[in-house]
């Protein structure tokens, strides 16, 4: 009885193991859409990142780490556009494309740019949550957290750590654990900087299209991206002053 028992374990792990396989390699990958405002210019490909290069010097280094299962590019718009403005950005690639299984991905891009003294990370859905968790390991190596549609982990309490932090929400986000969410504000400091995205939803935080259990957004997802780099480049502006 005991054999029998044991093989049903073995067989329900393998089974599991086999199913979560398969569900994440079924990736959110960029829309056509986006590769007609992308260009190749100044991007370096990387095996563990994608890097969106400035032109001249990097005015400071921004890492960002992808929803479960969105591939890295679909936010390479989101990435372009700053990198215009004079920050270094990469995209951080995981392996599974899930964010939990190479959450140090940061000190290696850091060590890779060293020359580049100002760094903010953040990261949307799932990949805020693992941000935030490098984040709380590393607070001396960082000036900023943003987290898009995201929240901390209890375990990673910020309301008394002395650290900028833009939190960005929308307004039509089906996605989003809202009870979570909330809860998520007490483990953030008081003076977070909080916006909402009128019109926006989940997935256009990137540029990968409809996202299953998502409310239908009122505005594009180009506006929605464009919001987005506005905010993210006021906010890191706006600490860099203090």
């Amino acid at each position: 009885m005991a054999s029998i028992f044991a093989v049903a374990v073995i067989v329900l792990a393998l089974v599991a193991s086999v199913v979560f396989f398969v569900w994440s390699h079924f990736t959110y990958e960029p829309s056509s859409k986006l590769y007609s405002h992308v260009t190749e210019k100044n991007i370096v490909q990387r095996d563990d990142y994608v890097a969106f290069l400035p032109q001249g010097d990097a005015k400071a280094g921004i890492i960002f780490y992808p929803g479960a299962k969105v591939e890295a590019m679909s936010y390479g718009y989101y990435a372009q556009e700053l990198a215009k403005k004079g920050y270094l950005v990469t995209i951080a690639k995981f392996p599974l494309h899930i964010s939990f299984l190479g959450t140090n991905i940061a000190s290696d891009i850091q060590a890779d740019y060293s020359d580049v003294g100002t760094w903010f990370i953040g990261g949307h859905s799932l990949g805020g949550v693992s941000a935030a968790k490098y984040t709380y390991n590393h607070q001396k190596d960082l000036s900023g957290l943003f987290l898009f549609a995201s929240y901390p982990m209890n375990k990673n309490d910020f309301s008394r750590v002395d650290l900028p932090v833009l939190s960005v929400f929308a307004e039509k986000d089906g996605v989003i654990n809202r009870s979570k969410w909330k809860h998520g504000k007490s483990l953030l400091p008081a003076d977070t900087e909080y916006q909402t995205i009128k019109g926006g939803n989940h997935g256009q935080f990137g540029w990968y299209g409809e996202q299953k259990g998502d409310r239908k957004a009122t505005i594009s997802t180009k506006q929605q991206q464009d919001e987005l780099v506005r905010l993210t480049d006021s906010w890191m502006k706006t600490v860099g002053s203090k």
